[in-house]
C-alpha cells in the first residue's frame, strides 16, 4: 500500500467504531490522513481517535445511517474544518441471522434503510462537494452476500446487491467530474459483523459466528481495500476460499447450485 496516497487526505469513515471501519482508522492514521469518524456510539469513536498517532488531525461525527436527514448539514461542517473532503468510506452497515419466510419486514425495511439508503445518503451529502471539486472518491463496502445469496441473509443480500447498481450508474454519470468509486466484497472477515447481526424480530444475534472467527485477519483485509483505492480499482473481492463460490456462479452456475447451498451460514 502507498501509504503517501493518502497523506493529507480528508477521510469520511462510517461504521468507523468498530470491524473494518476502526482498522481503516488506523492504518490511514499512520498514513498521514485526517479522519472524520463517524457511526452511532460516541464514546467508542473517541476512545478509536485518543488511541491514534495523529489524533489531534481527526474529528468525530456521530451519524446514525438510519436517520441520515443532516448528513447534508454535516458534511458541510466537515468542509468548514477541512476545506475539502477527499476520501468517502461508506463502511457502515448491519448483518441478518435469518431466515426470508421468519424475518418480518420491519427488519427488513431496517436492513435497507441502513446498508442502502443510508449508504446512498452518505454519498449525496458529499456529490456537490467533489463536483466543486472536480475531484473525488468513494469506497463503498459491499459484500460476497452482494455477489450471490446465501442461508439466513436474504435482506442483507439484497441491500448488498442493490449496491452494486447504484454505484455502477453514478460513477457513469459522474465521470465529467473525476469522481472514483471502488465497491469491496470482503468474505469471511475476523470482524464483530455476526455479533451485530440482527434476527427475525430484529433482536441482536449476540453471537461470533465460527466463519467470522476464522476468517482473514481484519488488518490484512484493509490493507487490500486500501491498495484498491490506491490502483482505482472498480471492484476488489478479499477474502479465501470463500471467494472461489463468485467464479462458480458466474462460469459453472450447475456447480455452484450443487454445492454453496449445503455451505454452513454461520
Amino acid at each position: 500500500m502507498n501509504s503517501s496516497y493518502f497523506h493529507q487526505k480528508v477521510v469520511w469513515i462510517t461504521g468507523a467504531s468498530s470491524g473494518i471501519g476502526e482498522e481503516l482508522a488506523r492504518q490511514l492514521d499512520l498514513s498521514g490522513a485526517k479522519l472524520i469518524l463517524s457511526a452511532r456510539n460516541v464514546e467508542k469513536l473517541n476512545d478509536l481517535k485518543e488511541s491514534l498517532s495523529n489524533k489531534e488531525q481527526h474529528l468525530v461525527v456521530q451519524v446514525d445511517l438510519a436517520e441520515t436527514s443532516n448528513v447534508g448539514m454535516l458534511a458541510q461542517q466537515i468542509v468548514s474544518h477541512y476545506g475539502r473532503i477527499d476520501l468517502l468510506i461508506n463502511n457502515g452497515g448491519i448483518s441478518q441471522r435469518a431466515t426470508a419466510y421468519d424475518t418480518t419486514m420491519d427488519v427488513n425495511r431496517q436492513i435497507m434503510e441502513v446498508n442502502f439508503f443510508g449508504n446512498i445518503a452518505m454519498t449525496k451529502a458529499v456529490l456537490p462537494i467533489f463536483r466543486q471539486q472536480n475531484a473525488g472518491q468513494i469506497l463503498v463496502i459491499s459484500s460476497i452476500a452482494g455477489k450471490f445469496g446465501f442461508h439466513l441473509r436474504s435482506a442483507y443480500s439484497a441491500s448488498k446487491h442493490a449496491l452494486f447498481g447504484y454505484y455502477e450508474s453514478l460513477v457513469m454519470e459522474e465521470s465529467d467530474y473525476h469522481l472514483k468509486v471502488t465497491v469491496a466484497c470482503p468474505g469471511k472477515i475476523n470482524t464483530p459483523i455476526s455479533t451485530n447481526a440482527v434476527t427475525a424480530e430484529g433482536q441482536v444475534h449476540g453471537q461470533m459466528d465460527h466463519n467470522q472467527a476464522t476468517g482473514m485477519p481484519v488488518d490484512a483485509c484493509v490493507k487490500q481495500l486500501l491498495h484498491a483505492l490506491v490502483k482505482n480499482k472498480h471492484e476488489v473481492l478479499i477474502g479465501n476460499k470463500e471467494l472461489i463460490a463468485v467464479k462458480l456462479k458466474r462460469f459453472f452456475p450447475w456447480l455452484f447450485w450443487k454445492l454453496i447451498p449445503k455451505q454452513s451460514p454461520t
